[in-house]
């Protein structure tokens, strides 16, 4: 099977979001409480709690705000902010709201099983930045989207700025559409 007939490969790596436990949150009571926490309020007004598994970093704000970081997909998200509340629960604090999850930025890495000339692409491709001597990787804002993509000449690709599977789906079919017609155009030449 050639490289070229394969169907695009895409795994999310991380997945942001964003939620209120709409509850004040005792920052220093909880840093005094929970070992996997790290609460530094002179160089930043958040809390980072760790967490072991799912393996999750969260930042928790006093107000109650939290941004979670870490997870390969909503599951593990819930399932992080539901070891987040029960951590709550040792300090008395009862978040008695179910989190609105919203999904700030999803990074995920993949192959598009093509042989991408960077140096062309580059040339080619609007919103480009390409510099082979500092980063190997050429990177591309994909028009009419949230994507933004590093292309790696080996058809290795990582994508960022979107908020759903389903937008990240379509990103990366639309990256393939413009790839392929940009290498049919330069064959017709």
């Amino acid at each position: 099977m050639s490289k070229n007939s394969s169907k695009p490969e895409i795994k999310i790596q991380n997945i942001v979001v964003s939620t209120s436990l709409e509850h004040d949150i005792p920052l220093i009571k909880l840093a005094e409480t929970l070992p996997n926490t790290e609460y530094n309020p002179e160089q930043f007004p958040g809390l980072v709690m760790r967490i072991k598994d799912p393996k999750t970093s969260a930042l928790i704000f006093s107000s109650g705000k939290v941004v979670c970081t870490g997870a390969k997909s909503l599951t593990k998200v819930k399932e992080s902010l539901q070891k987040i509340i029960k951590n709550l629960a040792k300090i008395k604090i009862r978040i008695k709201v179910k989190p609105k999850i919203n999904v700030q930025n999803m990074v995920a890495s993949g192959d598009i099983k093509m042989d991408l000339n960077l140096n062309f692409l580059a040339l080619k491709l609007p919103n480009t930045e390409y510099e082979p001597e500092q980063f190997p990787g050429l990177v591309f804002k994909l028009q009419g989207t949230r994507a933004t993509f590093l292309l790696f000449s080996n058809g290795k690709i990582v994508c960022t700025g979107t908020r759903s599977e389903v937008a990240l789906k379509e990103s990366v079919d639309k990256l393939v559409i413009v790839l392929k017609k940009i290498k049919k155009d330069a064959k017709h030449k």
